[in-house]
């Protein structure tokens, strides 16, 4: 459990109910939130992602995968911070950013993919969210809360 404070896991049968839960929990999202995705190429973050800002009330044409852009703030029903660390190596290259900046300013939702390559991105609160292959379409998504914040969001979110 890694000293997460509240864990739920489900499975996922397909891309787009993973969409659908993405949406479910960007309609839940405030400032200061900060959301972390951990998965292999192919586990379904972008779904999750592409799901979250629709129900942040992201426009469907701002949201783009950051892999190349490292960061994009997207404007919605709050400001959503996306990052992608993929191609990062250490915690001064995701410095250099800007977007430490970003979430301490605590105006907006920050939502974080590959939070393993630098984990120490995270905040004490957070939400982590994991996914894995679980054969064909089917994903599980192990979700773990650290904080009594992210352990609310966590309850509304997986109801």
């Amino acid at each position: 459990m890694s000293g997460a404070t509240r864990v739920k896991t489900l499975r996922l049968s397909s891309p787009e109910e993973t969409h659908a839960l993405g949406v479910r929990l960007g309609g839940l999202l405030r400032p200061g939130d900060f959301v972390g995705l951990i998965g292999d190429l192919g586990a379904g973050k972008t779904h999750l992602v592409r799901g979250v800002a629709e129900g942040a009330e992201v426009p469907r044409s701002e949201v783009a995968s950051p892999t190349f852009a490292i960061v994009y703030p997207y404007s919605g029903r709050i400001p959503l911070y996306h990052a992608d660390l993929y191609r990062l190596t250490n915690y001064d290259d995701l410095y250099s950013t800007g977007f430490l900046d970003m979430v301490e300013a605590g105006d907006g939702a920050s939502l974080v993919e590959w939070l393993d390559r630098i984990p120490e991105t995270a905040p004490r609160e957070h939400l982590r969210v994991i996914l894995r292959h679980a054969g064909g379409d089917v994903r599980e998504l192990t979700a773990e809360a650290f904080g009594s914040r992210s352990a609310e969001l966590l309850d509304a979110w997986l109801k």
